[in-house]
């Protein structure tokens, strides 16, 4: 959605609650922020935006802010033929700003729906997450600087978190938001560790007594479980909580694939990093996750594939550069190498790693080794350089003996080191074998899954069905209730006695067909009906449709040629 400019943190605000609250709906397939954001502004074809993003619809808006009121209008767009098949204004004061986007994100659900086959959609969509509007806009303000992931950037959204908590003590988001924050700030060495930590752990044991029903809950002891602690067991039982609350959680989803990774389940692994591909495909991080996954199976030219694209994403993806490096190495392309190599950061040690794995009888100098023991800065490496230089090098023991302190200090740049082609040389030395071991197995990801999907069941049996199916013929026939252009799901559901999940699921099941092209063909019968009466012949084609219930000229040409193969007016001039 587009906005003006002196208030666009609050219009990306409100555009990222809809689209989290869209992904809610089970069966609804929704593009996450950094993928929809990658189109914000630009002027490119809707359907090169749904090529890129793998969809069939386009939500595209507006959001206006005056003072104490808000206009959005949305409308959802055909990528094929570039119909705007349903468009709304709302009009609001900004104190009802969570009611309208709850009222929004369920219309674009069932239009949706009406359009494309059944899923379910819940009753609400978005939980109201403050009782001041002041404090969500500070919220807000702080989201679009969180997002920005700078320590710059990160300190100055815990500001206007601490300014949000000031107005409402109870706004459970925002003391997640700090905690998230503050544990990005330490885990980046941007500010003390232990420091850090104390503000994050306080910001948790507030938020827990107000709300643990947000995601963020169960995600806060993953960070603790998986990266800290390198306990796979408790993080799997978190991040599995998670994805109940929100199936497509994209922190959710890629913690789901990190951990599968560091534990070799590469299967299940790619499962979730095509999942987080489907629903945020224009992510960086996300191709780099997947070429991660490629690399670790020593599959390197898919690998260094991904990678790039990664890179074409976001060229300051500074562990894309790092893993793009080993894919070249492996695959022993030393101009290719040299290019990418060329001013960056420990330029010495990558040369040396590619001599020791493509070369014979390379020695590690001495004043390396030492110049390693003397870098200040060698906690913060993102990849440890060393552990890799010195496992393939005369110097196996000191390799060893290096890689089991980073692993007993539980080292995240460590913690895939079992997966790591460059640590292949230490697997046969003695105690290898014994150094960290999961308490988390396969066959208990088996289990879980098998459970879950025992949970699902149809929602109307093939009697209920049947019978159903009568009744709304009966009425269509009786009533011609098409004929009316503001016909809804919910109208007939009401007539019917159901709700409109079971609505959706009725049409779908008893015609296979989606409510609007139900609803349509009845449309469309009328239309030839009254189109080819003599006594209609003084009226245009498209007063005949919307007589006959259609309410856009668009909707009618297309669905007509869709079910005709001809124009309206080929088929009128067939047929009179």
């Amino acid at each position: 959605m587009s906005s003006d400019i002196d208030n666009e943190y609050f219009c990306d605000g409100i555009t990222e609650e809809i689209i989290n609250a869209l992904t809610k709906v089970k069966g609804l397939k929704v593009i996450a922020r950094t993928s929809s954001f990658a189109f914000k502004g630009k002027d490119i074809d809707i359907r090169e935006i749904g090529k890129q993003l793998s969809v069939n619809t386009i939500l595209e808006g507006s959001i206006k802010k005056a003072q104490d009121t808000v206009r959005i209008t949305a409308q959802l767009i055909d990528v094929v033929d570039g119909i705007h098949y349903w468009s709304k204004k709302y009009d609001r004061e900004l104190l009802n700003i969570f009611e309208l986007e709850d009222e929004i994100s369920l219309a674009i659900a069932d239009e949706v729906r009406n359009n494309f086959g059944h899923f379910e959609v819940q009753d609400h969509l978005i939980k109201q997450p403050t009782n001041n509007i002041d404090a969500y806009q500070l919220f807000l303000k702080g989201r679009s600087l969180q997002l920005k992931w700078t320590s710059e950037s990160l300190n100055l959204a815990i500001e206007f978190y601490n300014q949000a908590i000031a107005i409402d003590k109870n706004y459970a988001k925002a003391y997640f938001a700090n905690l998230q924050c503050y544990g990005l700030l330490a885990m980046w060495g941007y500010m003390p560790y232990q420091e850090a930590m104390e503000l994050a752990i306080s910001n948790l044991l507030i938020a827990k007594e107000i709300d643990t029903s947000l995601p963020e809950y169960p995600l806060s002891f993953v960070g603790k479980f998986f990266w800290e602690e390198w306990d796979f067991k408790n993080a799997y039982t978190h991040i599995i909580k998670v994805l109940e609350i929100n199936p497509n959680h994209i922190d959710g989803l890629e913690a789901m694939a990190e951990l599968c990774i560091a534990l070799g389940f590469f299967d299940v692994a790619l499962k979730y990093a095509n999942k987080l591909l489907e629903v945020d495909p224009l992510s960086a991080n996300n191709h780099y996750t997947l070429a991660h996954i490629y690399y670790y199976q020593r599959q390197f030219e898919k690998a260094l594939e991904n990678v790039n694209y990664a890179l074409t994403l976001n060229p300051q993806l500074e562990l894309a550069h790092h893993l793009k490096c080993f894919c070249l190495i492996w695959l022993n392309k030393k101009q290719e190498f040299i290019a990418h190599i060329h001013n960056t950061t420990l330029i010495e040690e990558k040369n040396l790693l590619f001599s020791l794995i493509n070369e014979n009888e390379v020695v590690v100098p001495q004043q390396i080794i030492d110049k390693w023991k003397e870098d200040d800065n060698k906690q913060t490496m993102l990849v440890p350089y060393d552990v890799f230089i010195l496992s393939n090098s005369n110097h196996k023991d000191k390799g060893f003996s290096l890689l089991k302190e980073m692993i007993d200090q539980r080292r995240g740049q460590i913690i895939n080191f079992r997966q790591e082609p460059f640590l292949q040389p230490l697997h046969n030395a003695n105690g290898f074998k014994n150094l960290h071991q999961s308490n988390f197995f396969f066959e208990e990801i088996k289990i879980i899954k098998e459970e879950e999907d025992k949970t699902t069941s149809n929602i109307l049996d093939d009697h209920q069905i049947e019978t159903l199916k009568e009744e709304i013929l009966a009425y269509f026939k009786e009533e011609e209730p098409y004929l009316n252009p503001q016909l809804t799901l919910k109208f007939v559901a009401d007539v019917l006695g159901l709700n409109t999940n079971k609505m959706s699921y009725l049409v779908n099941q008893a015609f296979d067909v989606n409510f609007n092209d139900f609803v349509n063909s009845y449309r469309l019968n009328y239309f030839k009906d009254i189109a080819l009466d003599p006594k209609n012949s003084h009226l245009t084609i498209l007063g005949l449709a919307y007589d006959s219930g259609f309410n856009s000229k668009s909707v009618f040409n297309t669905y007509f040629k869709k079910t005709e193969g001809i124009t309206p007016k080929a088929w009128l001039k067939a047929n009179s």
